[in-house]
């Protein structure tokens, strides 16, 4: 039932945006259009880069630890991302509304992480950017622990369990964001949903976070409305 509700979704979606074209931000061939952001590169002349192509996907070798980020900002826009954890379960995540750079440990830009962590994908962690949800005392924690800098309660779980399918299959995960909204789908379930976003617009980023990851499908729709699609099982 969850994938026929999810494909009638994705054909209604598609349906009402026909008039926006998709864009595949990844091309299969190369990282045209992507820029690295890997602090060990700086210093480190045998530091690797963690992004490669392979088999017309984009991997994400994990270590060391940085970023790939889009050469573009984008707003108003549905962002379908295909991966999956190639070996072991880990870490990994895609950031919306990206933009300075190192902002957080020297590492992360200033954005809001949409989790790809397994077991924790759809989570929202809040990177120098904050981002408000339903129930968020029992979702984020005590408020005076509340931040969105380092020591302080970032991470915003969640309404799902189980959502992701097992390590080596292929997930699905769809973002929309329009303007100061954000809503997140993983597997046909729709697992968060945020507003009041302190960022409407910016660049995309994806980690290496310690985890291999492979990624098949990066593609863009412009969007004018949010989609009102709720799994409801």
């Amino acid at each position: 039932m969850r994938t026929l509700i999810f494909y009638c979704f994705i054909l209604i979606s598609t349906v009402s945006c026909k008039s926006e074209p998709s864009v595949s931000l990844f091309n299969g061939e190369d990282l045209n259009g992507w820029h690295i952001d890997v602090p060990e590169m700086d210093s480190v002349p045998s530091a690797i880069n963690p992004f490669i192509v392979r088999d017309g996907m984009l991997v994400s070798l994990g270590v060391p630890r940085g970023h790939i980020i889009t050469d573009a900002e984008y707003e108003n826009f549905r962002l379908e991302v295909e991966y999956r954890f190639a070996g072991v379960p880990g870490n990994c995540g895609v950031l919306v509304y990206a933009s300075t750079p190192r902002s957080l440990y020297e590492m992360f830009p200033k954005s809001i992480e949409v989790q790809m962590m397994h077991k924790n994908a759809g989570d929202f962690w809040c990177i120098v950017e904050n981002i408000e949800v339903d129930n968020m005392l029992a979702r984020r924690g005590p408020k005076e622990e509340w931040g969105v800098t380092e020591g302080k309660k970032r991470r915003i779980l969640n309404l799902t369990e189980d959502s992701e399918n097992p390590v080596g299959e292929w997930n699905s995960m769809i973002i929309e964001c329009l303007g100061n909204k954000l809503k997140v789908w993983v597997n046909g379930d729709f697992v968060n949903y945020g507003f009041n976003a302190t960022a409407s617009k910016g660049q995309i980023a994806l980690q290496a976070e310690g985890s291999e990851v492979e990624f098949r499908k990066v593609v863009l729709t412009p969007i004018n409305e949010i989609s009102n699609y709720e799994d409801k099982n």
